[in-house]
């Protein structure tokens, strides 16, 4: 393991400098409402210690336009599988730019090479549909599924993106488009078959992460059975059981946490790593329920047949298979989180500060427990900001993922300065 210069304080780690980063959000300001959006603004992470943009990737390295560079474990919020700028990818990508264009009022055939392989790969696919975003994957999935069974309702577990029915802040929304979507917690079958004793009979789907990776909190693995007793109960109801698989496939394995737990939905959806970065997304299930897409359900986008994303997704999938990448990510971090959890142990840091990693080993998060005085508010901050300051890039309320362009070295590395932030926390902020 490379041992970090150990600092007695967070002061002994020198502040990044970071001004052109908060010069350019000051300008974005003033033309895009919060400078960026969403989850990139600055106070998802430390505001004052990490920078807004980026400039450039290579590999499982970022650089940010003030030109500190990062060990980056967001990986774009992990669509990332490979590395940034893989070049096999890119390469692919720009002859089919300059050989055959992208754009078209019709169809390339390429499309039908990517749902062969999504037919041949995923367990649960008869049929497949493609399009841009992983919410656009969910939606359409829902959607299909209220056309196949003619019911309205939708039982959720998870975060499944951006649009009206299944968004987490509500402004702009009016009640009636999410009236009847109902959630129940991950690991509690209970709570879905009440759910589906009062709504069962106009429940179209459920549709869940099948590993819990809820905002901000530790992740949840399946307790064994709940997975297969959330498939029996959608069954028992004659609802369509959809797995969004948009972080978890092509990186937990090929078909995602489904298969890696042997349970298969009815309708799954991908995304993120699917292409290494390039945007797309699919929906794959059983032809009965995709058939459901052909007159029934519209789905279209002027820009759903665009050809790049195809010849990236088909490129990084046969990197994936050739390369046995799956394999290198899960050794590579079930050896980050052993030896993060042996630094845990070894300083005692649950039971001092209530640091705990949970995940799987391509994606982890490491988290503080919450206590009566929400000390762990105070102790997450500074924990961040020693690893920022170290030139570790993750993030303060989402796992991370490992790519495959992480080098034993970049692990090592950022193993020291886990365990440097941990003994600060726990001296500063007991």
């Amino acid at each position: 393991m490379v041992i970090v210069d150990q600092g007695e304080s967070v002061n002994d780690i020198p502040h990044l400098t970071i001004d052109r980063s908060l010069r350019e959000l000051e300008r974005a300001r003033s033309l895009i409402p919060g400078g960026v959006l969403g989850i990139r603004r600055p106070y998802n992470f430390v505001e004052g210690e990490y920078p807004v943009f980026f400039r450039e990737g290579r590999g499982g390295r970022v650089t940010d336009v003030d030109g500190n560079e990062y060990i980056d474990f967001l990986c774009g919020y992990g669509p990332i599988i490979l590395g940034q700028r893989e070049q096999e990818v890119d390469d692919a990508v720009i002859e089919q730019i300059r050989e055959r264009g992208f754009c078209f009022s019709l169809t390339q055939e390429v499309q039908n090479e990517l749902a062969q392989k999504i037919v041949d790969l995923m367990p649960c696919a008869q049929m497949a549909v493609f399009v841009k975003t992983g919410s656009d994957a969910t939606t359409t999935a829902v959607r299909l599924a209220r056309g196949y069974t003619g019911r309205t309702k939708v039982i959720r577990c998870g975060y499944h993106g951006w649009h009206d029915w299944c968004v987490e802040v509500k402004g702009g929304i009016p009640e009636k488009l999410y009236e009847d979507v109902h959630e129940f917690e991950y690991n509690r079958p209970d709570q879905l078959a009440d759910l589906l004793g009062t709504h069962g009979a106009d429940t179209a789907a459920v549709i869940i992460t099948p590993l819990g990776h809820p905002l901000a909190e530790k992740m949840q693995e399946p307790a064994p059975g709940f997975l297969a007793e959330v498939k029996r109960l959608a069954e028992l109801h004659g609802a369509v059981l959809i797995f969004d698989e948009v972080r978890t496939g092509f990186r937990v394995s090929i078909p995602g946490a489904g298969e890696h737990y042997g349970v298969t939905p009815h309708l799954a959806v991908y995304g993120k790593a699917m292409a290494n970065g390039y945007s797309i997304a699919a929906v794959c299930g059983r032809r009965d329920i995709m058939k459901t897409g052909e007159k029934e359900v519209f789905i279209s986008s002027t820009f759903f047949p665009n050809s790049l994303s195809y010849v990236a997704a088909l490129t990084t999938i046969g990197i994936l298979q050739r390369d046995r990448v799956l394999d290198a990510i899960h050794d590579k971090g079930r050896s980050y989180i052993d030896r993060v959890q042996a630094a845990i142990d070894r300083g005692g840091y649950f039971e001092r500060i209530g640091a705990e990693i949970s995940g799987i080993p391509p994606m982890s998060f490491i988290t503080f427990a919450r206590d009566e005085q929400k000390r762990y508010k105070a102790r997450r901050e500074l924990f961040y900001t020693c690893l920022i300051r170290r030139g570790v890039f993750q993030q303060p309320f989402h796992h991370g993922y490992i790519c495959y362009r992480h080098t034993d070295e970049d692990l090592d590395y950022t193993v020291g300065a886990i365990d440097e932030a941990l003994a600060i926390v726990a001296r500063e902020c007991p």
